[in-house]
Order: structure tokens, then C-alpha cells, then sequence
């Protein structure tokens, strides 16, 4: 297996496998939006997609920070200010001061 994953240590591979679990989470709220909007026939984005985008994005900066890869890095960095802004907003206009 390590020989497919190009990898030399059971380290290495374990980050491997992180990274595929980091993808999966990233992955998930395109499933998650995608049952949504089939649910409710038009297109919407539900709570949990901000959740796993930013769960998905957090793994997958560490994931890009142990690689040293600055343009992943960039792009989850930038991604995960995003998604916390969202739910920032989404929380904010649920609570009775707003």
C-alpha cells in the first residue's frame, strides 16, 4: 500500500490517510446541499454544508500545512475565514438580539 501511495514511512501513509478522510469531510456538503435542494425542489444550502465545508477546509489545511504546499495552503486558509463567516452570520441572525 505505501508503494501506491508513494510514501516511505507508516508516518507519511497515516497522512495519507488523513488527507483522504480530509477530502471525504470537504466532500460531504456537496452531498448534503445536493439532498437538500432535491428535498425541497429548488436549490438550497443547509446549515451542515457551512459545517463540513469548514471541518473539511480544517483538515485539509493541516493536511496542505504538513505537505508545505502554499497554494493548497492558501486556498483552505482563505476558504476557512469563509465558512466561519457564514455561520457567523447564520448563528447571528438566530439569536433574539437579532
Amino acid at each position: 500500500m505505501m508503494h501506491f501511495f508513494k510514501v516511505t514511512t507508516r508516518a507519511e501513509l497515516l497522512w495519507v490517510i488523513f488527507g483522504f478522510f480530509a477530502q471525504a469531510m470537504f466532500m460531504m456538503r456537496f452531498l448534503i446541499q445536493w439532498i437538500a435542494s432535491e428535498r425541497a425542489r429548488q436549490s438550497v444550502v443547509p446549515v451542515a454544508f457551512w459545517y463540513f465545508s469548514l471541518l473539511g477546509g480544517l483538515t485539509l489545511l493541516a493536511y496542505a500545512i504538513h505537505r508545505r504546499d502554499p497554494v493548497f495552503i492558501f486556498g483552505q486558509a482563505l476558504g476557512t475565514v469563509i465558512y466561519l463567516r457564514n455561520l457567523w452570520l447564520i448563528h447571528a441572525a438566530k439569536s433574539p438580539a437579532a
